[in-house]
């Protein structure tokens, strides 16, 4: 079992830059794949990216590409998403989650460790 604590939220205006923490404990964090996803009000929650559990390959959904970018460093127990460039349409909280396999999913049916989440909110 691993447990995440995620932190970095907070309010920003539009064109501002964020740096979310996702602090694993518990299992080898390195034995996992990660993704960052976001639930807006009356929203689904949305698969925003994913990280393998080497860190070479990630994936982005292509409303944030170019502008988010997933790391991890394995050493630290930590996924890391720098978010720049925000609009208010990011606005979501933000929940990091693992799953004990080699590669992310967009899917959150498929994650079975997640962190309590951290809000975001950007305004315009």
């Amino acid at each position: 079992q691993v447990q995440l604590l995620e932190s970095g939220g907070g309010l920003v205006q539009a064109g501002g830059s964020l740096r979310l923490s996702c602090a694993a404990s518990g299992r080898t964090f390195s034995s996992y794949a990660m993704g960052w996803f976001r639930q807006a009000p009356g929203k689904e929650r949305e698969f925003v990216a994913g990280i393998s559990m080497s860190g070479f390959s990630m994936l982005y959904v292509d409303s944030v590409k170019g502008r988010f970018t997933i790391s991890r460093d394995n050493a630290k127990s930590t996924v890391y998403l720098q978010m720049n460039s925000l609009k208010p349409e990011d606005t979501a909280v933000y929940y990091c989650a693992a799953r004990p396999t080699t590669y992310y999913s967009g899917t959150y049916r498929q994650y079975d460790y997640w962190g309590q989440g951290t809000q975001v909110t950007v305004s315009s």
